[in-house]
């Protein structure tokens, strides 16, 4: 009975968390009469793409999609190689500060972004990198570095020490060790962190408001998500389908990644 309590809440809890995003998808293929129907139906009975092609023929679409892969991109693929540094001198080295740089990276964790809205805004103005991508990236690496130092932190202090160790005794420089022993194990680490990242940059919508101010050309998708609005109101198959647009990146990258990231790949590595 504990089982089957425990199973029930589970199911529960996957229904309505699914059940907005089957909706979404949904809506994006129901024609409009159906969408503003009376009687709401579960499955489109005359399916179309129709809102699709007009999320993509939307102006700016493209500059847009453009704008969010390259801000995302460099952002993550930043914030890997600090937080990995950076992770490594927490775990395999000894210095001065070290706790109270532990301290710093989970403190700066568990502040609201928020609060930083108005002083990024202010170093933005006074650099006059105000309307500039490089600036969007920067925050975004900002955003994702103290999570991917925490993760990485941990995913690296499971590695035994013993491993670079024999490969120093086999010859190996210290740098040579990582990456050729260490560097392959923390795959599966740099994968999740990689995709947390790219969906916590992927999705941010305050900052480019905040930043973005005069250059319309050089927002990010959610901007564009808002504007699927007429004088008759809001375009709701249109901005369903932009949705799912918007999500399918993001979700291909999990779908390829969920297989490599896992645990206990060191199990067994250190023998006698």
């Amino acid at each position: 009975m504990k089982r089957f309590m425990l199973n029930a809440a589970a199911v529960a809890v996957l229904v309505t968390t699914i059940f907005p995003v089957y909706w979404m998808f949904l809506t994006a293929f129901k024609p409009t009469r159906d969408i503003q129907s009376d009687t709401p139906t579960f499955w489109p009975a005359h399916p179309t793409l129709d809102h699709f092609v007009t999320a993509i023929n939307a102006p700016g679409f493209w500059t847009y999609w453009r704008n969010s892969l390259l801000v995302t991109v460099g952002a993550v693929l930043i914030a890997l190689v600090v937080a990995m540094l950076a992770a490594f001198a927490v775990t395999r080295m000894s210095w001065r500060g070290k706790g109270a740089f532990v301290v710093a990276v989970f403190a700066a964790q568990m502040a609201p972004w928020e609060a930083l809205l108005v002083p990024v805004f202010i170093i933005a103005r006074d650099t006059q990198l105000l309307d500039s991508l490089a600036m969007l990236t920067g925050v975004y690496f900002m955003i994702t570095l103290p999570f991917t130092i925490v993760t990485l932190r941990g995913f690296l202090a499971a590695i035994p020490v013993e491993l670079e160790e024999a490969a120093q005794v086999d010859g190996c420089s210290r740098l040579t060790a990582f990456r050729r022993v260490v560097f392959p194990l923390l795959a599966p680490g740099l994968m999740a962190t990689s995709l947390f990242g790219f969906i916590t940059a992927w999705n941010e919508f305050a900052f480019v408001n905040v930043l973005i101010i005069k250059d319309q050309d050089r927002r990010t998708l959610p901007v564009w998500l808002s504007s699927f609005r007429d004088v008759f109101g809001t375009d709701w198959g249109a901005t369903m389908a932009a949705a799912s647009l918007f999500a399918l990146p993001a979700l291909l990258l999990f779908l390829f990644l969920q297989r490599r990231v896992g645990t206990g790949m060191t199990a067994g590595a250190v023998k006698g």
